[in-house]
């Protein structure tokens, strides 16, 4: 039987800035299996930003290629559609919603899809409910504490049951305690939805959160080895 591709998979990946003199990413190859959870590491500057917006169809390279599950993204006309069916995002700052509730913004994804009003409702409170927010769901951004913020964003981010989670810096803007809810909670949804995820951060703590560590160093990939989680066996 042959093996199924990798979710992504990336060749020689190269991204420049200002018509070349900037070089964030310098040639990086590297592949995910679905269902696997990786952390992509380095300090400010070292092209993790940059590699995580190419995976995520946000940008594209000025080289090289990016497949997802076989297809070559340079293949995929509407790449905001693809977005939207194939790949959950999780940001540092959030990027809820202001006026909307909770229940409102886990919504948001589902609007461009041929759910019903009461499906949308009915999945984004299952959503709510499964990273401990239930209780919330009626609230403003503005009323919900930093870790709260980010658990609706990472709701949000499944709304359309997504192949591949991406995570740019999850616990930037949270404190100790609630980073902590934040990383076990994607280490749930690793562990009890097989979701694949990719997690980019500078922070040793988030990023042994992963099965696997990708260290990067001035658009390089330096290492890449297996990791055993804290707390895993």
């Amino acid at each position: 039987m042959t093996a199924p591709p990798p979710l992504v998979d990336a060749r020689h990946l190269t991204r420049t800035f200002d018509n070349g003199a900037v070089t964030a990413l310098g040639g990086v190859s590297f592949a995910v299996a679905e269902g696997d959870f990786v952390s992509i590491m380095g300090p400010s500057g070292c092209g993790k930003s940059s590699l995580l917006n190419l995976i995520g169809a946000l940008d594209t390279p000025t080289s090289g290629e990016i497949c997802f599950a076989g297809q070559d993204l340079r293949d995929v006309r509407d790449l905001s559609r693809f977005r939207a069916q194939s790949i959950g995002f999780v940001f540092q700052s959030f990027h809820l919603l202001p006026t909307l509730t909770a229940l409102e913004n886990v919504q948001v994804p589902m609007l461009e899809t041929t759910l019903g009003r009461a499906a949308r409702r009915a999945r984004a409170v299952d959503l709510l409910q499964a990273v401990g927010l239930g209780h919330r769901m009626h609230h403003l951004p503005t009323k919900l504490s930093g870790g709260e913020r980010q658990r609706v964003a990472i709701a949000r981010s499944l709304a359309n049951g997504p192949k591949l989670l991406l995570a740019d810096e999850p616990t930037g803007n949270l404190d100790s305690a609630s980073s902590q809810v934040v990383l076990e909670l994607l280490a749930g949804i690793h562990r009890d939805r097989g979701m694949t995820i990719i997690t980019v951060t500078h922070d040793a703590i988030v990023a042994g959160a992963a099965d696997r560590i990708i260290r990067m160093l001035d658009g390089h990939i330096v290492a890449d080895s297996a990791h055993a989680p804290a707390g895993g066996e």
